[in-house]
């Protein structure tokens, strides 16, 4: 069964090894190398800091990088597993993986996927600056936003566990 992966960069080649998906997605500040089961094309690197605003130094989350992940989930088949990761697999992540399935189910399923998402991964803090952009660049209507911040408090980690989310509504 194809899923979506949420992983931290440390579980980065375990879960390639483990799940073998088609697609990795880095949301990093930090370059990361194509892992070696991976074709390059289908490694998309976006390159920002965890930051909720802009900042002196920092790459804040754009709307043009919510555009390339879109894009780049939109040319994954489902086939096989789509892995996100980020440093710790808490915010940037979790951020682009609720996008990608919003994405996917399209408009009114947003509280059911952040709900889903919580479940799953009580550890969860989606960067709220990208579920903003999303949310504007998908004409959700402050939805995704709410829906997010609906999901209260995440339990306090320094690192996520692997996450696995099934792509069906009704499996979430």
């Amino acid at each position: 069964m194809s899923r979506l992966l949420i992983a931290p960069y440390s579980a980065l080649e375990e879960t390639v090894r483990r799940h073998r998906p088609s697609h990795v997605l880095t949301v990093m500040a930090d370059t990361v190398e194509t892992p070696r089961t991976i074709p390059p094309e289908r490694h998309l690197r976006i390159l920002m800091h965890d930051i909720a605003e802009p900042a002196e130094g920092a790459v804040a989350p754009a709307r043009d990088h919510i555009a390339e992940i879109l894009a780049f989930g939109r040319g994954w088949d489902r086939t096989h597993p789509f892995l996100v990761h980020c440093w710790a697999g808490i915010s940037r992540s979790t951020a682009a993986a609720y996008i990608l399935l919003c994405d996917l189910h399209g408009p009114g399923h947003e509280e059911t996927i952040a709900r889903a998402l919580r479940l799953r991964a009580p550890h969860a803090q989606p960067n709220p600056l990208m579920i903003k952009h999303a949310d504007a660049l998908m004409g959700r209507q402050h939805r995704m936003i709410e829906a997010v911040e609906s999901m209260g408090e995440a339990r306090l980690v320094l690192e996520g566990d692997v996450t696995e989310l099934p792509l069906t509504l009704d499996d979430l």
